[in-house]
Order: structure tokens, then C-alpha cells, then sequence
């Protein structure tokens, strides 16, 4: 599945492409991104990192488009945000001290930080309001995590 994977996003990242088959390229991309990964944190982690990565290459090369849900913005971060637990003042208070942490709860921060990779890169396509100051609170936040 992994070369498949690789082999439908290099297809959505060839700039000799059209617009609409590098989109149709990158969606394949996702279902197989979707069903290559389990139910463990890191595995969904990845899945959620490798999608939001994806989707926000996709609006920087060819453009945001607020009728397709892979390519808005705004539900791109949603999904983000939606994949990140705990909350942004309970990760921020585990920051303080990582290096103490047990194991397991800085591999849960090093999960936060990676699914959260793309925030910064979308939160300028965001309008202000709730979404976007969550989003900049994660991005100021990611500076902090392991």
C-alpha cells in the first residue's frame, strides 16, 4: 500500500499534469492514505499528517477551493484540529517539563507536533474567527513541543 501511496502522490505533485488529474490524483492519494493505516495513535497520527500535508500542498500549488472539502482551507484545519487531543492549555502545560514526561506522553507530543505541521501554512487562507485564532494557538504552541 505504500507504493501506492507514493506512486499517487507523486502523480498529484507532477506540475506536467493538469490541474484536475493532479486534484484526481491527490483524492486517490487520500482513500489509499485512509485505508493503509490502523487504529494505533502513531499510525493515525501519520494518516492525519500525511493527509493535511497533501491537502495544503494541493491549495498552495493550485489554489483553495471552498466547494471541495480536500481542498477548503478551512476544513483542512478543522480536520487538524479534530485529529489533535488534548487541548491546546493541557499540551501547553506539558510542555513545560517534557523531558520528565513519561515516554509514552512525549510521544504523544511529538504526534501533536507532526499532525500539526501544515496549521502554519494555512492559517493566512483562514478568515478571522474561532477556527483561525485555534489554529495560530497550535502554531505558536508547536514552537514548545518535543
Amino acid at each position: 500500500m505504500e507504493l501506492i501511496r507514493e506512486v499517487t502522490l507523486s502523480r498529484a505533485e507532477d506540475c506536467h499534469l493538469t490541474p484536475e488529474v493532479r486534484k484526481q490524483w491527490a483524492k486517490l492519494s487520500l482513500r489509499v492514505n485512509a485505508r493503509m493505516h490502523g487504529d494505533e495513535p502513531w499510525q493515525q497520527a501519520r494518516m492525519a499528517m500525511h493527509d493535511a500535508a497533501l491537502r495544503t500542498r494541493m491549495i498552495e500549488q493550485l489554489g483553495a477551493d471552498a466547494n471541495d472539502p480536500d481542498w477548503d482551507p478551512a476544513e483542512v484545519v478543522a480536520d487538524v484540529l479534530g485529529a489533535v487531543t488534548p487541548a491546546p492549555a493541557e499540551a501547553h502545560a506539558l510542555c513545560a517539563g517534557w523531558q520528565a514526561l513519561p515516554i509514552e506522553q512525549i510521544g504523544a507530543l511529538r504526534r501533536i507536533k507532526n499532525v500539526t505541521a501544515s496549521l502554519a501554512r494555512l492559517v493566512d487562507h483562514l478568515q478571522p474567527g474561532p477556527l483561525h485564532a485555534q489554529a495560530q494557538e497550535w502554531v505558536t504552541l508547536r514552537q514548545l513541543l518535543p
